[in-house]
């Protein structure tokens, strides 16, 4: 093995026109061994990581200039410009101190929410299996250097350029490469030095995907040298395409655009004509404008999504799209697999059926076995692409793991094994046929290992071993084999029927003339949160389908015991399912209350979807080998393993699961809940906020009278209460019963009806409260005009404050719910209440937004006055609440 590492590692120039043999000495590698720990870690100092530099971190300064592109700086800068002009220099400076406080806070929390994003982009680290010092090991994709040894299997992503050195019915799909739109075969033998990209059949590229088939293959180039990182140069980097959520924000803030503008026209030139200073009114015109638009609206939604991802992922579940969010809280129906997810996908070999009879595991454990139980767990371990080390460290399918555990309980080893009977051929596992195969060849001699669906081996064997060696395969005796097939599935036991040949060819067909040797039964039990997973998504209005390969038995026997089904429910065979189209009522309906699927293929997944979508219903899909990646994308959410996924299926996804489990989908979708609602509750205080604003300024100014908040007031308003009230109320946890009600609707708009009708009564009772504070301020207390305004502007700061509790859910306690339980709304309180105080205590501030220190009846107005709006949002609670008990024929 070379020990080079102070210079880059020489590489031919056309790997795939080399000999596999050559490129792998030209790499200084020993094909059995793989690089040592130390001379990896020397190559990837010299080479660098693995990565594209297509990602690129959003620099500081870019978000700082970002701040300055919105309409709001725009508009405030058009208020200082216009103070300027006509001489009012502290309102000038007033209003640049607002753009620079605005900027600052948009800026420092826009970039932590940025910051937290990419870090969850990190947490979806891939991971490579390579031969590393003669023992299989994964590591990360960025670790992997030239002369690294990877091993592949269908479902894999290349995260590398490869010459393929072994290949068994290899394939890849190289479309986001080549445009190649089926997947091309791959193979050791070299080709053409001048062949193009899409025809060098010995090389695999970083950013394809292995469809079928395993293989070992040497890494040529890694990162900026692949030839997608050549791509990568060549292409500008593409705009990032604004989620669903995003887009209803910004077509909810143009509408209110045009709505402000012409109201800000009106008030403007009515307050004119009215005789009010012109500069007065202008400046009012445009901190009515100001005031309409929540101009905290996307740094808050950028915050809240950023928080609400981070809690997802401590949770174990890892969003890759923003999208995802707004898709989990509407999710209406779950298609699940069953091993790993509803079970623990921890296999173990327990039960043998044989000729003789049955063995159950456990009680031969410490015996040696001799005869067809020794030729089955042979098999078992021969047929197998899996791994287990000596310390119990594993790699590779669950099932495998399983049979080469059992194994080495019976004494067993597949390294051994492999020596007696090396492997000269593979039949990788192909899901049409069901069946997976190896050729050993000892001295001439061919033996035929196969393991596979009981019904496909069954189909596949013209023998029987029995303990007086082979007997034929008569229709009897595979009428027996099915009957105890289906008894062991019953029981809750995944199947695998195990076969051989002796004799022939290594090159003749693997799945002819077999020789059946027995069924093994695996357990998986039930995992012990799944009951109560799926009783929460009952609650929740969440139909759960199962949606496996296995047989409909198991499927039925696994559906009972994690209390998903009943014992005598209904599972429907892949076999029986009809075609989407031309499907009639009756059997469109048995799909859709169906909950148990068995022996599904990827097609019928896609159709299974689709009938759910065309239901209305947003359907979550779950998935983990590379036959479920279409499906994943079909699906309204795609959800990939994270532990057994393949990585062709966790891109494929929107959402990868950590720990593989069925309750953590459940919790990311209580998480996707609490993130729609805490935005729409944000929204809803800002509008209210600002539509109050706008009313007790335009009231004012049409009737003629003292307006009781000024503009520079107004903007200090808009600066304190809009922005840390609302980023608290997105931070929140959520209600408690957001598990308890149906999947909101997809279509539903970020405010509905109802929130629209909530935005105006309040925006009345604020209007009535500020109007009535400043008309006891100068009719009862014969105030000056000055510290009467000084009692409405208080009264709506403060009013505006309490306001945040009416955001609580319609039906909870008035003292006890989300909102009076979170903790960053008390601290918003506080800092709020602080900030308001210091602008009429604080010299300097109070002079500048005119005001002073009110007197204690004064505070007592203002007390009073702020807890109308508070009082009106019990009101409104009150009539909420007999609305929803009412029954109605549209009450759902």
């Amino acid at each position: 093995m070379s020990d080079r590492s102070s210079s880059p590692v020489p590489q031919p120039e056309t790997p795939w026109a080399s000999p596999a043999e050559a490129v792998v000495q030209a790499l200084g590698v020993d094909a059995a061994q793989g690089l040592s720990d130390t001379e990896a870690a020397a190559r990837l100092a010299t080479h660098g990581p693995n990565r594209l530099t297509a990602h690129k971190k959003r620099r500081g300064w870019a978000i700082l200039v970002d701040q300055f592109k919105s309409l709001i700086v725009g508009l405030l800068a058009v208020a200082a410009v216009v103070a300027y002009a006509f001489g009012e220099v502290l309102e000038g400076g007033a209003v640049v101190v607002v753009i620079a406080l605005n900027t600052a806070i948009g800026f420092f929390t826009e970039l932590r929410a940025v910051r937290s994003m990419e870090a969850l982009f990190a947490l979806g680290m891939v991971t490579t299996r390579v031969r590393r010092e003669g023992h299989t090991a994964n590591v990360p994709a960025d670790e992997l250097v030239p002369g690294d040894l990877v091993l592949l299997e269908g479902g894999d992503v290349v995260t590398a350029d490869l010459r393929i050195v072994e290949a068994s019915k290899l394939q890849a799909d190289e479309s986001a490469l080549t445009g190649e739109s089926v997947p091309v075969g791959k193979a050791p033998a070299a080709v053409d030095a001048g062949a193009p990209l899409a025809e060098r059949r010995s090389m695999l590229y970083k950013g394809t995907s292995i469809t079928r088939g395993s293989g070992l293959a040497v890494v040529t180039a890694t990162g900026m040298d692949t030839e997608l990182g050549v791509i990568t140069q060549l292409v500008a980097e593409a705009e990032e395409e604004a989620t669903p959520l995003e887009k209803r924000l910004a077509l909810l803030a143009r509408k209110l655009i045009w709505v402000t503008l012409g109201i800000t026209v009106f008030v403007t030139a009515a307050g004119i004509v009215m005789g009010k200073p012109l500069l007065l009114m202008i400046e009012t015109g445009l901190a009515l404008a100001v005031a309409a638009i929540p101009e905290g609206l996307p740094v808050v939604a950028t915050i809240a999504l950023a928080r609400g991802l981070r809690r997802m992922a401590r949770r174990n579940a890892l969003v890759n799209r923003l999208s995802s969010v707004e898709t989990l809280g509407a999710t209406g129906v779950i298609c699940t697999d069953k091993t790993g997810t509803l079970t623990e996908n921890r296999m173990t070999l327990t039960r043998i059926a044989l000729a003789s009879g049955e063995i159950d595991l456990d009680r031969e454990e410490g015996t040696s076995p001799a005869g067809a139980l020794r030729v089955a767990l042979e098999i078992g371990v021969l047929c197998n692409n899996a791994s287990v080390g000596d310390a119990g460290e594993h790699t590779g399918d669950p099932l495998e793991v399983a049979l080469l555990q059992a194994g080495r309980r019976a004494g067993i080893r597949r390294d051994r094994l492999v020596e007696e009977w090396p492997e000269v051929r593979e039949e990788a596992f192909d899901p049409e046929v069901k069946m997976m195969a190896t050729v050993h060849e000892r001295d001439g001699r061919i033996r035929v290992a196969v393991k596979g669906a009981p019904e496909a081996v069954l189909a596949a064997s013209t023998q029987v071993l029995g303990d007086e060696g082979p007997s034929p395969m008569d229709d009897a005796a595979r009428a027996r084999w099915e009957a105890r097939n289906e008894a062991m599935a019953s029981a809750g036991f995944r199947i695998l029927a195990v076969a051989q040949r002796e004799g022939g060819s290594r090159d003749d067909a693997p799945y002819r003339d077999l020789v059946l040797v027995g069924l093994l039964g695996l357990a998986d039990p039930p995992r012990t949160d799944v009951r109560e997973a799926l009783e929460a998504c009952r609650n929740a209005g969440i139909e759960v389908v199962m949606v496996t390969g296995d047989q409909p038995v198991t499927a039925q026997g696994i559906g009972a015991a994690v209390g998903l089904a009943g014992p005598d429910a209904e599972v429907i065979h892949g076999a029986d399912m009809p075609a989407m189209e031309g499907m009639d009522p009756a059997d469109r309906a048995r799909m859709l209350d169906a909950r148990l699927f068995a022996r599904v293929s990827p097609k019928q997944k896609l159709d299974l979807i689709e009938l759910h979508q065309r239901a209305g219903r947003i359907v979550a899909m779950t998935g983990d080998g590379v036959n479920d990646a279409p499906a994943l994308k079909k699906a309204d959410i795609g959800i990939a393993m994270g532990k057994r996924g393949t990585q062709v299926a966790q891109e494929a996804a929107g959402m990868v699961l950590k720990d593989d489990a069925f309750s953590t989908i459940v919790a990311a979708i209580e998480e996707g809940r609490a993130i729609f609602e805490n935005i729409r509750k944000f929204v809803r205080y800002l509008l209210s906020c600002n539509v109050s604003e706008v009313m007790v300024v335009g009231l004012a100014a049409l009737v003629g009278g003292t307006l009781p908040v000024l503009p520079l007031q107004i903007l200090f308003l808009n600066l304190v209460t809009d922005v840390f009230p609302a980023l608290a109320l997105g931070l929140g946890a959520g209600a408690a019963h957001l598990m308890r009600r149906p999947p909101r609707d997809a279509a539903e708009p970020v405010l509905g009806r109802r929130d629209w009708q909530a935005i105006a009564f309040y925006g009345v009772a604020f209007t009535a409260a500020v109007i009535g504070a400043l008309e006891i301020g100068l009719r009862a207390l014969h105030l000056s005009e000055r510290e009467a305004v000084t009692l409405s502007f208080l009264t709506l700061a403060f009013s505006q404050l309490w306001h945040v509790f009416n955001m609580r859910e319609i039906g909870t306690r008035m003292l006890r719910n989300e909102v009076t339980e979170n903790g960053y709304v008390w601290a918003a309180l506080a800092l709020c209440t602080a900030i308001t105080l210091a602008a009429v205590y604080v010299p300097g501030l109070a002079r500048v937004l005119q005001v002073q220190p009110p007197t204690l009846a004064g505070w007592g107005v203002v007390l009073a006055m702020s807890a109308v709006p508070l009082a009106a949002g019990w009101v409104w609670h009150f009539a909420g609440r007999r609305v929803i008990s009412r029954p109605t024929a549209d009450s759902g």
